[in-house]
């Protein structure tokens, strides 16, 4: 009877930490977003009640809802990972979850070109310190 009702419970900082496992998250990160410590997380996540309140705000984070993490199960992760894997196939190797929204060659070309403005414009700079220095 005691193991029947402790099933039935549910833990949601355990929840909380599973799902901030799949989706590669640190506590580090977790706590950085919510503003709080790692040490608060690591309690939050120890805790088997959260407020509704702090429940919300830590999905957010997760980019899930409240009630994803109140019904989160192990089996419900291989079943939506089973339907997806089964889905992408179809999709081919680049399905619409990976569209990118900028070239990553244009981004680092921007970059360069901003590191070469910052050189010019030091070494002119160094180039005058050089002219003060012979006037003197």
């Amino acid at each position: 009877m005691e193991n029947a009702t402790k099933t039935t419970r549910t833990h949601l900082g355990r929840k909380i930490s599973r799902i901030r496992e799949l989706r590669g998250m640190k506590q580090d990160a977790l706590a950085a977003e919510l503003g709080i410590s790692q040490q608060a997380v690591s309690k939050l996540e120890q805790s088997e009640e959260i407020e509704d309140s702090t429940l919300e705000k830590v999905a957010k984070v997760l980019g899930v809802t409240s009630e994803a993490i109140k019904s989160f199960t192990e089996e419900s992760v291989f079943n939506y990972f089973n339907n997806f894997s089964g889905q992408s196939i179809n999709q081919g190797p680049i399905g619409s979850h990976n569209t990118c929204n900028f070239n990553p060659l244009d981004k680092l070309m921007e970059a360069l070109e901003a590191n070469k403005e910052l050189y010019e414009r030091l070494l002119a700079s160094e180039r005058e310190k050089v002219e003060i220095l012979k006037g003197k």
